[in-house]
């Protein structure tokens, strides 16, 4: 029997009830025939009444009837036959049969019935009558949408029912704040704003047991810690561990290993061991998974020394591990040399926090604890090792690490998929794809199936290597021998691939090919497409697949895909066009970077429009300049930036064409402060090349040069800071005196 969600939820059962009718007998015999035709009309009329009751009563009958057949089967587990007798009924069903399909159908977890299920959401929702759903359904069509990898959908269930004052079991949105703590672009602050979502509401309730199968667990403590331990927040992180005794949560093995990633991403390896004693000062068994995650912090690290040291000792079954990491850590410090020798960290802020969440005094007063029992390294732990070995180079240490887990006795520390994925991977990151290509063949032959991530990392050497061929064989292999289809990094590598040999069209190929086996686009995969037109001199089909990507629900829209688009015009000096789309890129709330004003001044370089710089280097110069006090929380003011040497360089390039001196020595010298060291070889042949013969004519009326005097005394300024010969010029002429003429009123002359 399915496990339901036991939440009180009321809902009403619409019931069509027959229309009663009242007939009136008349005993007094008619005498005329205007009496006789009110009593034949009478008759009619009660017969024509009595007939619509009876098809009222039928049409009543049959649906509750259908029902009953409908919810008959569901309570039979006869899931596929309830479907296909849904489908055929003109009406929907009663509340009950509607929930009780739902929750079957997410319970089975395929993609099929995941897609029904959808189907029956989108009914409900385009007839308004979600009402009729209860949350015990709903929220298992959210923790199916989660395994089905529908993140996105999942989040709309929870979102809706807590709109509608449902509150979903702790179960249904904890597994979907688990899942969006690790999802790519904004999913960690998503899972951070659904996990308050839920816990305000709940917090409304004085009676906390009524919404118990609401609270927060320690499940769900752990996915939204480990949501702020991946955005590095250590505020925000502490500020949730705290909460956890309200709840009566106490944290447990896997807790612990979140506060060793957080540790790790904020780079302060000294405390990992005090998250070992820490754990065992408080009577938490570690588990495997936490030396794990040790090991994996000091890869993370780049310390693989210390990993190692780690490993062996878990391979000689040593319980003293907090000691040999305590050793690491003077070693470390003993290697650092004096510059880092009594470092102080900053006491404010962040550091408080994690000195108060981890205190590094328990390692400082204390003699090292040992581990409660013996923990043998399992595969995951050498794997973990192997790409750390990976990650520096170190192909044959990840080919010997390999062979040594073959050797071990323990079935545990075998080599499974992933480690031969690491091997492939580092051949493949060394450019030996025929190595690889054999390291495959062996998983074959000792019956380790490769996965689709092993013949992704292939395709990816493939394509990195321009033999498009090949990853094109080694697709159909993938397909035809081993029975793996392809997913949507699959088609994304392959696209990129066509994209480094400049095919387009083979692009858009793998493109519609992807759409057409059912597999939604990524971000990754449209702006890889929009990229491929961009590079061809097409930016008017870049437009058409960004459209499609800010009309797609899945997507969202990031600054990288609004650049692109800027770079695709500008590449072919359409800059007007350039300009409508950073303006539409403001109204969707995004500011022009760095890489758009680059992309910017490229385009500005190659139509030949010097003016436009000027516009943009303004710009830059605002944004790049200190802010007032003031200013500095300002939401309505975009972000500052830092400009660097590539849009700087193109700048000054296009102003000393366009004899703008002025503009270019206020370029130059932001160069200098941001420690960049303008190319003054290249600008010394512009100017020779094209400005030598400058304010030389001797027929211009007194109007005219006096016009260009300040101009002229720019041009002596550049070409003093060039180290050209140039006339003296008063020492009171600064960039910061406001010009007399505009730069751009006239050209070289």
């Amino acid at each position: 029997m399915m496990n339901t969600l036991n939440l009180p939820f009321t809902f009403s059962l619409l019931k069509i009830s027959p229309t009663s009718t009242t007939t009136t007998t008349t005993t007094s015999k008619p005498t005329t025939t205007r009496v006789r035709a009110s009593a034949s009309a009478s008759r009619n009329t009660n017969t024509k009444n009595n007939n619509n009751t009876t098809i009222a009563e039928f049409i009543v009958n049959s649906k509750e009837k259908q029902d009953d057949t409908l919810l008959s089967l569901l309570r039979q587990r006869k899931t596929q036959e309830a479907w296909i007798l849904y489908s055929q009924l003109p009406h929907l069903p009663n509340p009950t049969c509607l929930s009780r399909l739902i929750s079957q159908l997410s319970y089975e977890n395929t993609p099929l019935s995941f897609s029904r299920a959808q189907s029956i959401i989108s009914r409900l929702r385009h007839d308004r009558q979600l009402h009729r759903l209860d949350s015990n359904s709903l929220g298992l069509l959210a923790v199916s949408a989660v395994k089905s990898g529908h993140t996105l959908y999942a989040l709309s269930i929870i979102n809706s029912m807590l709109k509608s004052n449902y509150l979903p079991h702790v179960k249904a949105w904890s597994a979907v704040v688990s899942r969006l703590s690790a999802a790519p672009d904004n999913g960690p602050i998503d899972a951070i704003r659904l996990f308050y979502s839920v816990v305000k509401r709940v917090r409304k309730v004085e009676d906390r047991t009524l919404v118990g199968y609401s609270c927060p667990d320690t499940a769900a403590f752990n996915a939204v810690l480990n949501a702020c331990a991946n955005l590095g927040d250590v505020v925000r992180f502490c500020k949730v561990f705290d909460e956890m005794p309200e709840w009566g949560v106490v944290p447990d093995a896997l807790t612990y290993n979140v506060v060793i990633k957080l540790c790790g991403r904020v780079g302060r390896k000294e405390l990992l061991v005090s998250v070992l004693e820490l754990m065992l000062r408080r009577g938490v068994e570690p588990c495997v998974t936490t030396l794990h995650s040790l090991v994996a912090a000091y890869v993370g690290f780049g310390d693989l020394g210390t990993a190692e040291q780690l490993v062996q000792a878990l391979r000689e079954g040593r319980r003293d591990v907090c000691r040999v990491l305590r050793d690491a850590n003077l070693a470390n410090v003993d290697d650092a040399g004096e510059d880092d020798d009594g470092k102080e960290y900053n006491k404010h802020g962040n550091d408080v926090l994690l000195e108060k969440l981890v205190p590094s005094s328990i390692v400082d007063d204390s003699e090292p604890l040992l581990l409660p029992r013996l923990y043998s390294p399992d595969s995951r732990i050498y794997t973990t090792l192997m790409k750390g070995y990976m990650k520096t180079g170190r192909v044959s240490d990840t080919v010997r690490m390999l062979e040594a887990m073959r050797r071990q006795e323990d079935s545990a520390s075998h080599p499974d998929h992933v480690s031969y994925t690491t091997v492939i991977s580092a051949l493949v990151k060394a450019g030996s794809m025929d190595k690889a290509r054999i390291v495959l063949a062996e998983m074959a032959r000792i019956g380790v199936c490769a996965n689709l991530v092993t013949y992704n990392i292939l395709l990816k050497g493939y394509c990195q290597q321009l033999q498009v061929d090949k990853a094109k064989e080694l697709v159909r292999e993938m397909t035809g021998v081993a029975g793996i289809s392809p997913d949507v990094v699959s088609y994304n590598t392959l696209i990129d691939g066509c994209i480094l040999v400049d095919d387009s069209a083979g692009a858009l190929a793998y493109f519609n090919e992807m759409r057409a086996r059912g597999i939604a686009p990524t971000k990754i995969s449209y702006t890889t497409l929009m990229k491929a037109f961009a590079l061809s001199g097409q930016p008017k089909l870049a437009n058409k697949v960004f459209d499609e990507m800010l009309n797609d629900p899945r997507v969202k829209v990031d600054q990288v895909a609004w650049n692109m688009l800027v770079e695709g015009y500008c590449k072919m000096g359409l800059i007007e066009e350039a300009k409508n789309v950073v303006e539409r890129m403001r109204e969707h709330g995004f500011h022009p970077n760095v890489s758009t004003y680059g992309s910017l001044a490229n385009g500005i370089a190659l139509a030949r429009k010097p003016g436009e710089a000027l516009l943009i280097w303004n710009e830059v110069k605002e944004r790049s300049a200190p802010r007032r006090d003031e200013d500095a929380n300002n939401p309505s003011l975009p972000p500052p930036i830092k400009p660097d040497e590539g849009l700087l360089d193109t700048l000054a390039d296009i102003c000393v064409r366009a004899a703008f001196f002025r503009k270019a020595l206020e370029i130059v010298a932001c160069m200098e402060e941001n420690g960049i060291s303008p190319n003054k070889t290249k600008f010394t042949r512009i100017y020779v090349e094209m400005h030598s013969r400058m304010f030389t004519s001797k027929h211009a009326s007194k109007a005219r040069q006096d016009k260009r005097r300040e101009r002229k005394r720019a041009a002596e300024a550049f070409k003093f800071w060039l180290g050209l010969p140039n006339e003296y010029y008063a020492t009171e002429w600064s960039l910061l005196n406001p010009s007399e003429r505009n730069d751009y009123e006239s050209g070289p002359i």
